[in-house]
């Protein structure tokens, strides 16, 4: 018997161990994503489009972080440390295997105003001629960057506090069009503090609330002190740059290689002002002395930590936000998943440690991002490879840059902007769905014009969640008909085998973003459980859901079969709106994922006792097929629809035969 005994205990004992390896195993592969793509990297398939969006997405990273280290007020140099140290940490954590961090316009326009309010300029006259040691730059560069360091430090650790607090499951709040109108309205400020070096100005640091207007007020004054050259130079610049690109996007498809017209232009305008001593002949301001080689590892300024707490929440806020809507859109265009708390992760790891490199607060940009689509970028591969060409920047190319003209660095800045900024398009797809999401949009990027991008942010939120509480009591609740008809002439018809694949659900709520996304996930849940089932006969189901904030139930299944199986057949999904009274955008957008998710797997959706106003918004969408009607006005119509293609379709293989 204690032989038994023992036998049990160690078998048990065996269990738990086991149990702990997979529990630590699956741990790992959800806080380290870099472990499950990269076992499974394809080096013969993968490596040579990582490699050539590797060495493209680098050229972007310099030039973009040299402008960026000047828009958050630091040296040009830290800029390239703030390409290279980011884009490694969120290579391990990270999940948006095609998002491309590093440095970022909008957490830089934000770490600005710490930079500028507690060491302004004024107080360079004390420490110009002393030199801090560090990487030959003055103790005037060292205190900026300090502060600069500092906002990317607490902004980090913010967004790692908001991952322990599991604050990643209430992005629902952030709906479309908030993100759409604050990154399009934080480019516009982003637009606006590189007018100064298009224009070849010199004028002061200009911030807070209006302050975008007293920028430009302050040009029209002083519109007598634009430099001409700088000026001729940027629109040269910005038509080269444009044009090449559109021709680029056009033939990409037969060139394969896209010209890199940012690397050509760098070069070229260098060159020429060397030669030509466009710095001393003409007054044009150049990007100057870039230090070689790499800094120490250094904490940052920790005695303003309480001084730089707004600008820390902004940077966290504005850059999450903003990076996670780049990381969802690839998951969705790629088809992988992305864990919205992990990218808490990600990102503040991303600011925490960079924060001991003199780096500057990082995020993913749009701009970065899409080329990585463009160039066919595979995983984060391509991304790594980038640091090492920025490497051999910092540690060799460095000292080429000094001739770099700031008019032609601002000119790549705003041409890249151009992504955000065609959101404006977005307008006329907000009018059509719904006009309430339209004036949420105008709203936001208002405030976030008059204000700033996390200002902007959280007045969208918090309009969004008071628009939705007046909305909701007022969204009135249908009467579900009795399907008892549509179940007997399941049951009588004679044909009745063609109709074995056929799922019903009705939506009785609301959908909007509140609910969006669990709709979204539960009923992709039936959908798979239903695909893994391998019942020989299948029923008829009617499932009544509720989706306002309440996970989806499976329902009860009725129904009596006797049906062969169908295997061969596509199967069909019923969508009863006769509930659905209030949507908006998001549950539109939700809807049309459904479809096109569906669609992707063989199966037919169909919506019936849809409201007008819902079919002209989804048929907005140019995503949505036009070769079958979806569309129509009961359960039973529908049915009627499946049955007719079916018999079609049988008829059509019988003749063949």
């Amino acid at each position: 018997m204690t032989g038994v005994k023992r036998k049990k205990k160690s078998a048990v004992c065996w269990k738990i161990h086991a149990l702990r390896c997979e529990d630590i195993k699956l741990w790992c592969l959800r806080r380290f994503p870099i472990l499950e793509w990269a076992t499974n990297y394809n080096l013969k398939e993968n490596l040579i489009p990582d490699a050539i969006s590797g060495m493209m997405l680098a050229i972007q990273q310099v030039t973009q972080g040299l402008a960026f280290a000047v828009l958050s007020s630091v040296h040009p140099v830290f800029g390239l440390y703030g390409a290279l140290f980011p884009v490694i940490i969120y290579a391990v954590f990270g999940m948006g295997r095609h998002v491309a961090t590093g440095t970022f316009a909008l957490t830089s326009l934000i770490s600005a105003n710490a930079v500028e309010r507690l060491v302004p300029p004024s107080s360079n006259n004390f420490t110009t001629s002393n030199n801090s040691g560090v990487l030959g730059l003055s103790e005037f560069e060292m205190k900026r960057i300090g502060v600069a360091a500092a906002v990317s430090f607490l902004g980090g650790i913010i967004q790692v506090t908001m991952f322990v607090l599991h604050l990643g499951s209430a992005t629902f709040l952030l709906t479309e069009p908030v993100i759409s109108a604050m990154t399009t309205g934080a480019a516009t400020h982003v637009v606006t503090s590189q007018v100064k070096y298009l224009l070849g100005m010199k004028m002061p640091y200009i911030s807070g609330p209006l302050g975008f207007f007293y920028i430009y007020a302050y040009i029209f004054e002083n519109i007598k002190s634009v430099q001409l050259e700088a000026l001729l130079l940027s629109l040269m610049s910005v038509v080269v740059l444009v044009l090449v690109k559109e021709l680029n996007e056009k033939f990409k498809r037969i060139i394969k290689v896209i010209l890199p017209i940012d690397l050509v232009l760098i070069i070229a305008t260098s060159l020429a002002c060397y030669y030509a001593d466009m710095e001393y002949t003409y007054g044009l301001e150049v990007v100057g002395h870039i230090p070689e080689g790499m800094p120490p590892l250094k904490a940052p300024t920790m005695n303003v930590l309480s001084e730089v707490i707004t600008e820390a929440f902004g940077v966290a806020l504005v850059g999450y936000v903003a990076s996670l809507a780049l990381a969802k859109a690839s998951a969705k265009k790629f088809q992988y998943s992305v864990d919205d708390n992990q990218e808490f992760l990600a990102h503040g790891l991303s600011n925490v440690i960079p924060s001991f490199f003199f780096c500057i607060p990082s995020a993913a940009a749009m701009g970065r991002t899409a080329l990585l689509y463009s160039t066919g970028a595979k995983t984060q591969v391509a991304c790594l490879i980038s640091c090492i060409f920025i490497l051999v920047v910092i540690y060799a190319m460095g000292p080429m840059l000094y001739w770099l003209p700031m008019c032609v660095l601002a000119s790549i800045i705003v041409v890249g902007l151009k992504g955000m900024l065609m959101q404006f398009r977005d307008l006329k797809k907000y009018w059509n769905v719904d006009k309430i999401d339209w004036s949420i949009w105008v709203s936001t990027y208002v405030f976030t014009i008059c204000f700033a991008a996390n200002v902007g942010l959280l007045f969208g939120v918090v309009c969004t969640i008071l628009i939705m509480i007046f909305r909701f009591p007022r969204a009135k609740t249908l009467i579900l008909k009795n399907m008892k008809e549509v179940e007997c002439k399941f049951r009588t018809e004679a044909n009745c085998e063609s109709l074995q694949q056929v799922k019903i659900v009705s939506v009785n709520n609301p959908l909007v973003f509140l609910n969006a996304k669990k709709f979204h996930a539960d009923l992709i849940k039936i959908i798979q459980k239903d695909n893994a089932s391998n019942q020989a006969y299948d029923d008829i189901n009617k499932c009544e859901q509720n989706t306002l904030l309440n996970p989806l139930s499976n329902g009860s299944c009725r129904g009596e079969s006797s049906l062969q199986p169908c295997l061969n057949e596509r199967r069909a999904l019923i969508l009863d709106c006769s509930g659905l009274t209030l949507f908006d955008y998001t549950g539109v957008s939700v809807l049309l994922q459904i479809y096109m998710d569906c669609k992707n797997q063989n199966i037919n959706v169909l919506l019936a006792h849809c409201k007008a106003s819902l079919i002209k918004a989804m048929q907005y969408s140019e995503n949505l097929g036009s070769e079958n009607p979806i569309f129509f006005e009961s359960v039973s119509s529908a049915i009627g629809a499946i049955q007719i293609n079916r018999n079609f379709n049988n008829l059509n293989e019988h003749s063949e035969v």
